[in-house]
């Protein structure tokens, strides 16, 4: 049955304005220590969390969660049939048929590899985020056989492009001529320009016709090179991906999102990680000066553990006076940590907008960072595992000066009272 002695006792010992101050400075550095540790740990942790989903829902605003594509060279000519057969799965939102070149562009004496996919306007909405992406022109304006193209605005840049503009596509196709064997070249007119947000596709990536990219690749008029595939869980896209493609007879190459960007998010998971144990040092030292406010307060309070062990108080009494006393100190600080860290990680973003603005600063450039805002995304997982990882770490600090409170001996702390 519990006593109410040792909380009583250890809550008094908390509020009491002390003899020794130092010891109490102590106290009051350790509280706050813990506090603004949980406050780092939620606020960093939430921003990382926000650039994360931030560049992860760019990434695959213009790439897809898996695709579907001929293991054999020469393309998917009959594309339209297994697009049918896609769309009925239950776990597909939407498919597309694509065709990808990597090419070399060029105008104005400039030149610039980009990523050249050849899409259906039409259809091209299930599956990316291209038509909201738009500066200038229409998805529409890519039609058959006019040759036409839509540039990224920084590789429209790259190559001093605008809109009813020039460039040159050279393939890695190759012509026989007179002259010998020449790369396959091929003029586009700029009906449009998009912008991401993220350099690797505002810098190197270019959208034409399906058609017209089918013919620069030689797969024929009407030929895909594969389906893009929006599922209905992102994060479960592997297995959702090879269950289909085994439905459809396992015969097509499957690929998804986490391994063509494998390297990227793996990097990123590892960099929160690292992150979290670095900034949960600061918890623990904060923690870790509980013992040596602890270890003086028992030295303080010799005369009050003989006077209660005397009066019939067991060492396993003494011991959780003292742990509560401390674990008090940890609960403030975590319950002071969980609230300023919540609130600062909600508001993170406009607080760091108007600092940039006061003093004229940007404190991030997209074409390093992918984005220019500050994200924030607070997770109630992250907050209990730091709230809790904290409050475990201050009751594992009481430990130690609890146990030597409990086995002080009363007649030796007597003896000079």
């Amino acid at each position: 049955m519990f006593h109410p002695l040792p909380l009583f006792v250890g809550l008094r010992y908390t509020r009491a304005k002390r003899r020794n101050h130092f010891i109490s400075f102590i106290s009051l550095i350790s509280m706050l220590g813990i506090m603004l540790g949980i406050v780092a740990l939620i606020v960093v942790l939430s921003v990382m969390n926000g650039f994360h989903k931030e560049i992860q829902e760019r990434i695959l605003g213009m790439a897809s969660h898996a695709t579907l594509s001929n293991p054999e060279p020469g393309g998917l000519h009959q594309w339209r049939e297994l697009l049918t057969q896609v769309r009925a799965a239950p776990e597909v939102l939407g498919a597309a048929p694509f065709v990808e070149i990597e090419a070399m562009l060029m105008s104005n004496g400039q030149t610039n590899a980009a990523l050249l996919r050849g899409i259906l306007p039409a259809e091209e909405d299930e599956v990316s985020t291209l038509r909201a992406d738009m500066t200038a022109g229409r998805i529409e304006d890519l039609t058959p056989g006019d040759f036409n193209i839509i540039l990224g605005v920084e590789l429209a840049m790259a190559l001093g492009v605008g809109l009813g503009d020039q460039v040159t596509v050279v393939t890695p196709q190759l012509n026989a001529t007179p002259i010998g064997v020449m790369p396959r070249m091929k003029g586009f007119r700029i009906v449009g320009l998009f912008e991401v947000g993220m350099a690797e596709y505002d810098r190197g990536a270019a959208f034409l016709h399906m058609q017209d990219a089918a013919k620069l690749m030689r797969l024929g008029d009407d030929a895909a090179e594969g389906i893009r595939l929006k599922l209905t869980d992102m994060f479960q896209a592997p297995r959702m991906a090879r269950e289909l493609a085994a439905a459809l007879g396992g015969y097509y190459r499957v690929t998804d999102w986490t391994q063509v960007h494998r390297n990227f998010f793996a990097a990123l998971r590892t960099e929160k990680r690292m992150m979290g144990i670095i900034l949960f040092l600061i918890v623990a030292v904060a923690a870790f000066n509980i013992v040596s406010t602890l270890v003086m307060v028992v030295t303080d309070k010799r005369g009050d553990i003989a006077v209660l062990r005397t009066l019939g108080a067991a060492p396993r009494t003494i011991m959780a006076i003292f742990m509560v006393q401390g674990t008090s100190i940890g609960l403030v600080g975590t319950l002071l940590g969980v609230i300023g860290g919540v609130l600062l990680g909600w508001n993170v973003e406009t607080i760091v907008a108007n600092i940039e603005q006061v003093f004229g600063v940007h404190f991030l450039d997209p074409s390093i960072y992918y984005i220019s805002a500050l994200p924030s995304d607070v997770r109630l997982s992250d907050v209990l595992s730091i709230a809790g990882g904290a409050f475990a770490m201050s009751i594992l600090a009481t430990l130690y000066p609890a146990w030597r409170a409990s086995r002080t001996d009363p007649a030796e702390a007597l003896r000079y009272e």
